[in-house]
């Protein structure tokens, strides 16, 4: 894909009143666009918008609005719960909690999870399939949730207990069910996430929170499931096994669910489920600092030691050690998803040491000292209890055993060592640091430590505060300089051991070398790859070869998107497999895989993979073998060219090294004059610079004036087929200041006679990216989603690289076109693949010249 400062020779009537491109049509155009979105969604999720309409409504009706239900008012006659719904006789309340919330945080997040979960759903089982599970699995959920409570608070049970004399004004029952019965609908890929994510939130909120709520949000889920299935009539649906990818990305997210577990512990109302203790270790009760240093600095009585645990973790430091476990899996979470082997062990490690929290979050206060028979019930129940409490991390460890296979990718030696070079040096000069201030200032503790006491002190700096009742008696500190050690050794070494491993993670193994170069170039040489195929020879790229070495991929690997660039280097009969192949690859590497400008042959293959394409460019196609000058069409390249033989311009069809040195430094004056009329970044990838023409394998076809000044120059990549060029695509495109009028057409039209007398079959301009060729009448589709939003970057960029001006001037040219796509496995993933591909467009841009590239777009 070439980049040139082309002519530009079009102009806009100045009658026309919005002319196309302008920003009155851009304007008109994007108001339409918007009109038509909602038009469909209004069409899609009516059942969502309604809902979410109605509750809006109740709540400014019922004014829960702006006075939640638990003050006060009416609202409670719609509430559902054990005294409503069956002791005050209020039978209609498991469906009127439906659609009424109880405050304004639930107000907000109803209508949010309305009017986009809701609709997902909606869109998957229609509208009455919607609102039928909206009220099954709704009022069914909170109906039996409501017996249970009050058949287990009959007999004592613990939770049902203290929940007794609560109520439930919930939409979101009805909306999880709704989501689950959907999942039934939707696809083994989406199907599988939506359940297991579902699920685990849900879970979560029930073993650390525990309200009622969320327990009915669990049996409405379960109910959903089999609403599920007999809506879907197909009987239950086999399990489909997962990719790697999939795999280590659900795991990954049920770690990150269970990492925000101790958050849910602090959510109003809180302390009903098996795990809410945890939420004292977020707690830092209120304590008169300097009275308990004085009292306990004259008299260490018994009580001292648990308030000086107290006074240790004041302050912003212990606080942030406090969220340490959430930290670390979620850390542990983002290497899941790569795939990697230390985030494995780390999220073993932490989770093994989250079964030490209920031991010592709880500390003395359980006593489970049976006296009766009566008593034997109540005991075993907090037994139980103390027993969910580990299920979470045994939960997570059983998980990640159970998956390690996934989880098979590591870093290289090298980067290994510096991440541990950096943490054990790090920890030895915090640690160090403590030590040396604390035993200078032995005296200044409360109590008088020792030097025993100092050195077991240095270790408890790096612990979170829930841990520290394990590792004996506090001393605090009282001279300043200890007092911040004390506080941020900790925090600081932590902070650097996240930012170190989530380096750790980036190292790779990925590399290029010059015998795999030789070997991708005898691959492209023997044919495949397409017109476009030798772009990947060039820098940046790293290959990819097939088990018997027959076929190869150029690709680049940019945040865990594996970019490949044009068509498999293959046999046309071999390509599925070489695709199959490399997929497996990326797979087994935690990468997401992009076929990147790939041409219309192959889609075929990512059809029978399911995977999406779109259009990402259109490649302009000329056939030196039939190719002249005649007729009205070729008017204008004809004049151009007409003109260059009058000015005596002379041609040279050559390769950078075989040029004398003087013209070598007049190509790099006339590259560097053009790059530096430019404030925007020199973008790469898909576009060459003056590096990439000198390479062998390059055709350079220069133009000079009589005088032998250099008028322009181009590059040409060749493509093969039985190790013989048939095919040429331009790259390199510069013109000298001062150049005649029309010397790009004059170039272009010179080069293709020479290859036509080469017998040279295809002549590619290469790809105009974000280009839609000319269609004719009744051949346009209507737009999708992603088309408008192509349509919408090309007009944006269009100001600052002219993407548009340049496909027209390839027009002129008479060229075929052929679309090129990009194909990808999941539209999740899309935000991601257009940062990385903007990456590799972009990879050495800096500050100055992306604010050049916006003032640009904005003019």
């Amino acid at each position: 894909m070439s980049d040139a400062d082309t002519d530009r020779t079009t102009s806009t009537p100045p009658s026309s009143p919005a002319p196309e491109g302008s920003a009155e049509a851009a304007s008109e155009q994007r108001g339409d666009g918007f009109g038509r979105m909602l038009t469909r969604y209004g069409r899609i999720a009516p059942a969502s918008i309604a809902l979410a309409v109605v509750v809006l409504a109740t709540s400014i009706v019922t004014g829960t609005l702006w006075s939640a239900a638990n003050v006060g008012g009416d609202a409670l006659v719609w509430a559902a719960g054990v005294t409503t719904t069956i002791r005050a006789g209020f039978w209609w309340t498991p469906f009127t909690a439906l659609f009424v919330p109880e405050d304004l945080a639930q107000t907000i997040i109803a209508v949010v999870l309305a009017l986009t979960v809701m609709a997902a759903a909606e869109r998957l089982i229609g509208t009455a399939r919607t609102v039928l599970a909206f009220l099954i699995t709704g009022v069914l959920g909170i109906t039996l949730g409501v017996l249970l409570q009050w058949g287990a608070a009959n007999v004592g049970e613990l939770w049902a207990t203290a929940t007794e004399f609560d109520f439930t004004l919930d939409p979101t029952v009805g909306i999880v069910g709704t989501l689950i019965t959907a999942s039934a609908f939707a696809s083994a890929l989406w199907r599988r996430r939506i359940r297991l994510l579902t699920f685990a939130v849900v879970l979560v909120f029930v073993l650390y929170n525990g309200d009622q709520n969320n327990v009915y949000r669990l049996i409405a889920a379960l109910l959903g499931l089999g609403l599920g299935v007999l809506l879907r009539r197909g009987g239950l649906r086999r399990l489909h096994r997962s990719s790697h990818a999939e795999t280590r990305t659900l795991v990954a997210a049920i770690i990150a669910i269970t990492a925000f577990g101790p958050l849910l512990a602090l959510l109003p109302p809180g302390g009903f489920g098996p795990l809410s203790f945890v939420a004292a270790l977020f707690e830092r009760p209120e304590v008169d600092v300097a009275a308990v240093m004085a009292r306990c600095d004259v008299s260490y009585t018994s009580n001292c030691r648990s308030q000086l645990l107290m006074v240790s973790v004041q302050g912003p430091g212990p606080l942030l050690l406090s969220i340490l476990p959430l930290a670390l899996l979620l850390l542990t979470a983002i290497g899941l998803r790569r795939g990697r082997r230390f985030a494995l062990i780390l999220g073993i490690a932490v989770n093994a040491a989250m079964l030490l929290l209920p031991f010592t979050a709880l500390g003395g206060d359980v006593d489970l000292d049976v006296q009766s028979i009566d008593a034997l019930a109540p005991a075993l129940e907090v037994l139980l209890w103390l027993l969910a409490a580990l299920l979470v991390p045994i939960a997570s460890i059983a998980l990640l055993i159970a998956t390690r296979r996934q989880f098979q990718i590591r870093s290289p030696r090298e980067a290994a060592v510096r991440f541990a070079i950096i943490v054990f040096c790090t920890f030895a000069l915090l640690a160090l640091a403590y030590l040396i201030a604390g035993l200078a200032s032995l005296t200044e503790f409360v109590p008088d430590a020792t030097v025993a006491d100092v050195f077991s002190s240095a270790l408890r700096r790096f612990v979170p505060a829930g841990f520290l009742s394990l590792l004996g008696t506090p001393i605090v500190p009282t001279s300043p300089i200890v007092v911040v050690l004390y506080h941020w050794v900790g925090p600081v070494f932590w902070i650097v051991f996240i930012f170190a491993t989530l380096q750790l993670y980036r190292a790779t193994f990925t590399g290029r070398t010059v015998a795999d170069e030789e070997h991708f170039r005898s691959l492209l040489r023997q044919g495949g790859g397409g017109t476009l195929g030798f772009m990947g020879t060039w820098p940046g790229n790293v290959y990819w070869f097939s088990s018997d070495g027959e076929s190869a991929i150029a690709y680049r690997v940019i945040n865990g998107i594996a970019i490949t660039l044009s068509d498999p280097v293959c046999r046309p009969e071999r390509a599925e497999r070489t695709i199959a192949e490399f997929v497996q690859f990326c797979d087994a590497n935690s990468w997401t895989p992009v076929f990147y400008s790939i041409h219309g042959e192959y889609l075929p293959v990512f059809d029978a993979l399911g995977w999406p394409t779109m259009s990402v460019g259109e490649e302009t196609l000329m056939h030196p073998q039939t190719f002249d000058l005649v007729g009205k069409p070729w008017q204008k390249v004809r004049q151009a060219h007409n003109r260059g033989v009058k000015a005596r311009i002379s041609t040279l069809w050559t390769t950078w090294d075989d040029l004398s040195p003087l013209i070598q430094t007049q190509i790099t004056a006339v590259s560097e004059q053009w790059v530096s009329e430019k404030e925007l970044p020199e973008m790469g990838f898909t576009l060459g610079g003056i590096d990439e023409l000198k390479d062998p394998d390059v055709r350079l076809y220069l133009a000079f004036d009589p005088d032998g000044g250099l008028q322009a120059v181009t590059s040409w990549l060749p493509s093969w087929r039985d190790g013989r060029v048939v095919g040429y695509t331009i790259d390199f495109m510069r013109r000298a200041d001062g150049s005649m009028s029309g010397i790009m057409e004059f170039v272009i039209a010179s080069a293709a006679q020479h290859m036509r007398d080469e017998g040279i079959e295809v002549l590619s301009l290469s790809g105009a990216p974000l280009a839609t060729k000319p269609l004719d009448d009744g051949d346009a589709d209507e737009p999708t989603a992603m088309d408008r939003l192509l349509a919408f970057l090309a007009r944006t960029l269009e100001p600052a690289y002219g993407f548009a001006s340049l496909f027209s001037f390839k027009s002129k040219f008479n060229p075929t076109y052929e679309t090129i796509y990009m194909a990808y496995p999941d539209a999740v993933a899309l935000p991601a693949i257009g940062n990385a591909i903007g990456k590799a467009y972009l990879p050495d841009a800096n500050a100055r010249e992306y604010v050049a590239l916006a003032r640009t777009l904005i003019r």
